[in-house]
């Protein structure tokens, strides 16, 4: 594999390319298929990869390709080099599998549209981005597909660019990353003057003569974490995301399940050897976590959209991956990115077949009763649903657990109950979802109620799939407290084994095993109670979800805590009136003045030349002797004087 690793991004280029210059005649089948195709065979040689580091001893479990020298000037030297170990093992496999799936599902969910083709052209080389993001093997590399991420997620969210408030929602998505791309630049600025390098492997043995909680590596950490927050989601750079659902749903899929919202996370988890180095910046990512995670999750309780709801349960649940690395549970973080890429793959899947099936419809209060005429897509909705509310058995439980006992065992009790009341909100506002749009009667229109079927094949098979893994992901990273060995984390365990030798902040402790059940027993009964009020209120139609919904407190969550409004009045608005008075002031006083001014004066000068330009050839000639006397005269005067 050392020598095919590049095949892995090669290959949805491969798609991109092709599709671009030689597919315009080719049908819709059969740029789909193409174009799923080209992701398939990422995925087989990413197994292949995954195979051949489990042949590896643990500790030598990592292949790194170097392409070509890229960038060598003066002591800066950036090679394009691409690193499979343990941990992108993980997320190629991840991205790609579940990449795979939403291209075949897109097949169905597409068809008709006009933009077919180019639709599969952003999908491939969004992949793309995405896979040389999380192989790269330096900061640089890594900080190329990090942007192109960017760039696609602009493209895919205002696919329907003819669409104002689609392309608006893609320019904001683009605007908010810029952000936190600053500062992930200034980390990678700094990164190299205090080390002399960006490269992985390069920096860990150089970090050695700094102490624990420097500053410079403090600040290192908190500007990668800015651009953490913009990518994934964090508050106060969170607000990108859920107007991202107005591209295809397919699209939502893809960006907030193993893509694009996840790279943040990925980025904090590869960087944990300099974490480990900076408590401070460990605290921050861990309040920022949890208080992103409870933040979204009570708006996530009031939204009546389906992919809104969807939409903020994603940014709750990134807030969770952060919480752990933010205690030190790295391998945890990547577990539940893992098994949270499943069951929110299926969830915004499940959505769309929903869409699909109402004609367009995304208002949860017009639905109802679907469970009947879409079987196939509530028992798919169903498992994810229990998977993401944490119900024991299902892959959700299993990492959502682990982050809150790795909280509590590292005793940050605070930052547990955050988690926890947040665990209770996320099994509410799910079921309440669920029991909305597939049970009791249906409340849309007598049209839409004769429209409704169940989603074609191509569509209903990937939610199969991803049902299955929803349920039992989570088996492999199986704790010792329920008999398990936890392979997930033994794999991971030679790439973090370093950044847990400094580590001060939680993961340092071993807790007693009855403790930990007690805790395991809690985040259960707390998901249970969310789950049974929801039934109460939603299924069983009680009142009580009326009278709260005419309170203050509802209406302020239900605008999102005006956020937006805050954003726009504090930030956007003063922002353009600042332009337009340095436009009308300094680029067409000062900047417009000086060019005119200095055409003018060139005019005025060709004016006077332009004199001399007589057109008689006496005048010329004149003005030839007249030269060749003055000549003549300086060379006679530097002879004799």
């Amino acid at each position: 594999m050392s020598h095919l690793i590049f095949l892995i991004i090669l290959f949805p280029l491969i798609g991109v390319i092709t599709n671009t210059f030689f597919t315009r005649r080719w049908s819709e089948a059969a740029i789909g298929i193409f174009s799923s195709a080209m992701v398939g065979a990422s995925f087989v040689l990413s197994v292949a990869a995954f195979i051949s580091l489990l042949g590896m001893e643990a500790s030598a479990r990592h292949i790194e390709q170097v392409l070509f020298d890229w960038i060598r000037v003066g002591s800066f030297h950036a090679p394009a080099a691409l690193l499979v170990d343990t941990l992108s093992c993980v997320m190629i496999l991840t991205v790609s599998a579940v990449s795979f799936l939403i291209h075949i599902y897109s097949i169905g969910y597409m068809h008709g549209d006009t933009g077919f083709r180019r639709y599969f052209i952003f999908l491939n080389l969004f992949v793309f981005f995405m896979l040389l993001l999380v192989l790269g093997s330096n900061f640089l590399v890594m900080f190329i597909g990090w942007e192109g991420v960017g760039l696609c997620s602009y493209l895919l969210i205002g696919f329907w660019y003819t669409d104002e408030v689609k392309a608006t929602a893609g320019k904001k998505a683009f605007i908010v990353n810029r952000i936190g791309d600053f500062g992930f630049m200034l980390a990678i600025f700094l990164i190299w003057t205090t080390f002399g390098t960006i490269q992985f492997d390069e920096i860990i043995p150089r970090m050695a003569s700094f102490p624990i909680g420097s500053s410079v590596i403090t600040a290192i950490c908190l500007l990668l974490f800015v651009g953490a927050i913009g990518k994934s989601a964090q508050f106060p750079l969170y607000v990108w995301l859920p107007d991202a659902m107005a591209g295809p749903t397919p699209v939502s899929a893809l960006i907030h399940a193993a893509t694009m919202v996840t790279a943040g996370v990925y980025m904090v988890a590869r960087s944990h050897f300099l974490y480990s180095m900076a408590p401070a910046a460990l605290e921050v990512v861990a309040i920022v976590g949890a208080g992103t995670a409870i933040f979204a999750a009570t708006i996530g309780l009031v939204q009546n959209d389906i992919k809104k709801v969807l939409a903020y349960s994603t940014v709750s649940q990134l807030g969770y991956m952060f919480l752990a690395c933010g205690v030190g549970a790295y391998g945890v973080a990547i577990f539940h990115l893992m098994t949270h890429a499943f069951f929110k793959a299926l969830l915004f899947l499940g959505s769309g077949s929903v869409i699909h099936g109402m004609s367009g419809e995304q208002d949860i209060r017009q639905m109802g009763g679907l469970k009947t005429k879409m079987p196939k897509t509530y028992w798919t909705f169903l498992v994810a649903t229990l998977a993401i509310a944490g119900i024991p058995g299902f892959s959700g439980f299993f990492s959502k657990d682990e982050i809150l006992w790795k909280t509590f065992e590292g005793h940050h009790y605070v930052l547990w109950v955050v988690g926890v009341v947040a665990a209770f909100f996320t099994a509410f506002y799910m079921f309440r979802l669920l029991y909305l749009t597939f049970h009791g009667k249906f409340r849309g229109s007598k049209s839409q109620e004769q429209h409704v079927h169940e989603s074609p094949s191509s569509m209903t098979v990937p939610l199969i799939i991803l049902a299955v893994l929803a349920a039992i992901g989570g088996y492999v990273g199986l704790p010792a407290a329920l008999g398990g060995s936890n392979h997930f984390e033994h794999f991971l365990h030679p790439v973090f084994a370093g950044g847990h030798a400094h580590l001060l902040l939680g993961g340092a402790h071993h807790g007693v095993e009855p403790v930990e059940y007690i805790v395991m027993l809690i985040s259960v009964i707390v998901a249970l109670l969310g789950i049974w009020l929801a039934r109460s209120g939603y299924f069983r139609m009680a009142s009580w979800p009326g009278k709260l919904s005419k309170g203050m407190i509802y209406t302020t969550v239900l605008n999102k805590y005006y956020v937006d409004q805050i954003y726009d009045v504090g930030i956007s608005r003063p922002t353009v009136k600042f332009s337009e008075i340095m436009a009308e002031w300094f680029d067409l006083g000062v900047i417009d003045g000086l060019v005119n001014g200095v055409a003018a004066f060139f005019n005025w000068v060709a004016g006077w030349l332009r004199r001399l330009q007589t057109g008689f050839v006496q005048n010329y000639a004149i003005l030839m002797g007249a030269g060749i006397i003055l000549v003549l005269a300086s060379l006679f005067y530097k002879m004799f004087f």
